[in-house]
């Protein structure tokens, strides 16, 4: 049988390694910007081997987005391990509200979004994994609703609730702006509210 409390330690010591080497990594990429820090300055800064990093990230670009895996894996376990009668649009809802929310609210979001933006190996980065995030979202609500892995209304949805971060970055209220986001996800687009002028002349 595994000595189970020594892998433990293992996993431990190996999660706070890598931790050690993205908080280096964002650090100086904060600093001195992503084209002018080398691999081998994050792996002094974080007192590891360069080969030591590249166990724990591929690509100096998955240094920024070292959550990438993490992040993929909330979004499946959202709509996976929702509670019995929720629906999908709901259970994101709720994902998004308990993480995205939080996210959109951390004042290290600005500097990090200006370090992607300003960086075109980053921002292709970024878009690669959205596209596979996106990918593996609308495949699990698939599989989910007994539906083929590609059905295009899952995939759409998978993509619309992708964008609710970037929808709720810099709004004053992040956590109403997800709201509006899946209102409109779960009841269609509304082109008028109700009691407005337009809405009394329609009909």
């Amino acid at each position: 049988m595994p000595d189970t409390p020594a892998v433990g330690r293992r996993e431990r010591k190996k999660a706070a390694t890598r931790q050690a080497i993205a908080d280096a990594a964002l650090e100086l990429f904060l600093e001195h910007g992503f084209e002018r820090v080398s691999v081998r300055d994050i792996a002094e800064k974080a007192d590891v081997s360069t080969t030591t990093l590249f166990a724990h990230f591929p690509s100096k670009e998955a240094l920024v987005f070292d959550r990438e895996a993490e992040v993929e894996a909330e979004l499946i376990a959202a709509v996976r391990d929702r509670p019995a009668g929720q629906d999908v649009a709901e259970a994101l809802r709720a994902h998004a509200l308990t993480s995205w929310g939080r996210l959109a609210s951390d004042p290290r979001l600005g500097p990090f979004t200006a370090l992607v933006d300003g960086s075109p190996a980053l921002r292709e980065y970024g878009e690669r994994m959205w596209v596979r995030h996106a990918g593996a979202l609308g495949t699990a609500i698939a599989e989910e609703l007994g539906r083929e892995p590609d059905d295009i209304a899952c995939a759409a949805l998978a993509r619309f609730v992708l964008d609710v971060p970037a929808l709720a970055t810099g709004r004053q209220d992040p956590r109403a702006a997800v709201e509006a986001v899946f209102d409109l996800l779960t009841h269609g687009w509304r082109p008028s509210r109700p009691g407005s002028q337009d809405a009394a002349g329609e009909g």
